[in-house]
């Protein structure tokens, strides 16, 4: 009787720490139970348009693995928002300004108080209102942004810029690029935005191309001191962008704004190989990208020695180059040089904030049909890339980022009837049909 009981005690206990067991291994997480292996988890879900990286980055992967050390919470959380994301078109690119400022960020507002600048006719400029905007009720913008009068160095606005910018497919933003210590005619020195502006974009994905401006003083001599300058201090980050050419290189992409402001002679220093001090074949070689106002414009590029052509106005009529149906012949002409077409695209114009004299440049953006027809023309034109003007020169009224309808003394114009990302969605679209057409002229 005795023995029965030790017996039945030993069962009990046996039980008891099975249950026991059972419960601690169904507390566990995958991650954490022994049963378990790592597995694949995927960044980004499958779609028909998945776009691929330029020929540089043709290994991007598709699936990140989980290590063995639990994922934070932060961690999972980006992966979660990633995932709600369309996968970047690194073919499509928006031009991106960092030169706005607000007391909290910068100690007052830059850029958004810009001035209204008079007709170059002094009878013209006497029937226009001139001065300086007051914000944040009045800016220097016919359209009202969603996040106000914003800093440019707020890390809140970058993140949330990257958001938008991954709202709609676009790979790579061509940052507005003034050397340390210079600044444009309206703002302050934004150089040093750039690391914070790298970190971000890295995090969703986002790689940053530099839009030269034309500064003060802007010759061969210091071209080669300033492109130096970032490919060695920014160079080496993973959110840098990078091609790989015809011949094989992997070289950075510059775009050079008003680049006719140096003549050809100038230029041919810089970019020509036969020349003693070129910057080709040294460890800053790199694709640059000439702004083509002018038909003749096109032979000076050429004779430059620039890698291609870009047309950056979003008005349709305004230059030879943002000429919608120029871009075809365009495009012929660079194919028989062997150069890089990238035509602009916008979602209209408006700049009479700040040119209040301008009104005859107006596009109107019927609703996103002016920005659907830019996008079809440069489809048809079969494009190298496709550049957007832009992401947020809201002075000029080209902005895709969301605004909002905005009451107050000014009157402002807004996206209505549609929601505030219609443009963000839009180019979302254009991004996968482009990525869909591209794939069929490789083919």
């Amino acid at each position: 009787m005795a023995r029965f009981r030790r017996k039945s005690c030993i069962t009990l206990i046996a039980l008891v720490l099975l249950v026991l067991i059972v419960l601690v291994l169904k507390g566990l997480t995958p991650e954490d139970s022994p049963f378990s292996s790592p597995v694949g988890v995927k960044l980004f879900p499958d779609r028909e348009h998945d776009n691929q990286m330029p020929r540089e980055n043709n290994n991007r992967p598709d699936h990140i693995k989980m290590n063995d050390s639990p994922k934070s919470d932060r961690d999972e959380e980006l992966e979660a928002t990633l995932r709600k994301f369309p996968p970047p078109n690194y073919y499509v690119h928006a031009f991106y300004y960092t030169w706005y400022g607000n007391p909290k960020f910068d100690g007052k507002y830059v850029h958004w108080d810009h001035l209204q600048l008079p007709h170059w006719d002094f009878k013209v400029a006497q029937g226009y209102p001139q001065g300086r905007h007051s914000p944040p009720d009045d800016i220097g913008s016919n359209f009202y942004p969603s996040l106000g009068a914003y800093s440019s160095r707020d890390p809140y606005v970058i993140e949330a810029h990257m958001q938008q910018l991954r709202t709609a497919a676009i790979g790579v933003l061509a940052v507005s690029w003034y050397p340390p210590n210079t600044k444009d005619d309206n703002g302050e020195p934004t150089d040093d935005i750039v690391p914070l502006l790298l970190g971000l974009a890295q995090k969703y994905h986002i790689k940053v191309a530099f839009h030269i401006e034309p500064y003060k003083g802007r010759d061969e001599v210091s071209m080669f001191s300033n492109v130096k300058y970032i490919i060695e201090k920014y160079g080496e980050h993973p959110a840098f962008f990078r091609y790989r050419t015809n011949t094989g290189k992997l070289l950075p992409l510059f775009y050079v704004y008003d680049s006719y402001l140096m003549n050809s002679e100038q230029w041919t220093k810089l970019l020509k190989h036969t020349e003693s001090n070129s910057i080709r074949d040294t460890p800053y070689d790199a694709i640059f990208i000439a702004l083509l106002v002018e038909e003749k414009h096109k032979r000076d590029i050429l004779t430059a020695g620039f890698d291609g052509i870009y047309t950056y106005f979003a008005t349709n009529g305004f230059s030879y180059g943002s000429t919608q149906r120029n871009w075809d012949s365009i495009k012929a002409f660079c194919e028989d040089n062997n150069l890089i077409f990238i035509p602009s695209v916008g979602p209209g114009y408006i700049d009479t904030s700040i040119r209040p004299w301008n009104f005859q440049n107006t596009r109107n953006r019927v609703n996103g049909k002016y920005y659907e027809t830019s996008l079809s023309a440069a489809l048809e034109a079969r494009p190298d890339f496709i550049s957007v003007t832009s992401f947020n020169e809201w002075h000029e009224g080209t902005q895709i980022e969301m605004a909002i309808p905005k009451t107050s003394q000014t009157v402002y114009l807004d996206y209505l009837p549609n929601k505030p990302a219609i443009y963000l969605e839009i180019t979302r679209k254009w991004a996968a049909i482009f990525g869909g057409e591209r794939r069929k002229w490789q083919e």
